[in-house]
């Protein structure tokens, strides 16, 4: 349950303020190297960066999309989950979790051409993971055994927290949603806590405005 980025990957600072880390662009996770199992892993700085490039890349869809609307009161993310048949209930029930979590942006599924970001599904020996596709484009890769070995929702709705802005943290406890598989496998809570689900209303608290002003790269 983790973002991959190359450290050859870099975007220039746009001065956003994100989960304390600087802000780069990820190439496909296939060219990122094979983490520690997923019960010890503690991340990192490059998948901090990672996880920043990836909501970035979201903000920047939504901004660019919805321009038409600056005054808009909650923003609402599309994602297509095409890609990703056999997950198709684990989706449905992550964005009813976040949706009924937090107030000022919505998860809403659509068609792939007007999608913010996307699901996909497959073998990876790194597990799930958020990333981006080089393009500005944005997915959430769900691995297949990786969803077998941990609860699957938990695993979806985990990574799903990248796209409303949240970093990982391997070293919480289970009712931790972003603590990810570090609780072990036995954990099986796909709820945010209490200061996750206020971390993400208060990125995005001024709504349409404020990913306008962040995919633009203005002052906060």
């Amino acid at each position: 349950m983790r973002a991959r980025m190359p450290k050859s990957a870099r975007l220039a600072a746009i001065g956003l303020a994100l989960a304390g880390a600087g802000l780069g662009t990820a190439v496909p996770a296939s060219a990122a190297p094979a983490p520690e199992p997923l019960a010890k892993y503690a991340g990192s700085a490059e998948e901090a960066k990672a996880n920043d490039a990836f909501f970035e890349a979201v903000i920047r869809s939504v901004a660019e999309k919805r321009a038409a609307a600056p005054d808009a009161a909650a923003v609402t993310v599309v994602y297509d989950a095409s890609r990703a048949p056999r997950f198709a209930s684990q989706i449905a029930r992550s964005t009813q979790i976040w949706n009924s979590s937090v107030s000022n942006v919505k998860l809403q599924s659509g068609s792939a051409s007007g999608a913010d970001f996307s699901y996909r599904e497959g073998n990876d020996p790194r597990g799930s993971y958020a990333s981006t596709d080089g393009h500005g484009g944005g997915y959430i890769f769900l691995d297949y055994a990786q969803n077998q070995q941990y609860d699957s929702t938990r695993v979806t709705a985990h990574e799903t927290g990248h796209v409303l802005g949240l970093p990982d943290h391997y070293t919480g406890p289970c009712s931790e949603l972003m603590s990810g598989g570090g609780p072990g496998t036995s954990c099986r809570n796909a709820n945010p806590d209490a200061n996750e689900r206020a971390r993400v209303d208060r990125l995005w608290a001024n709504g349409f405005a404020q990913a306008l002003d962040k995919a633009l790269g203005k002052a906060r």
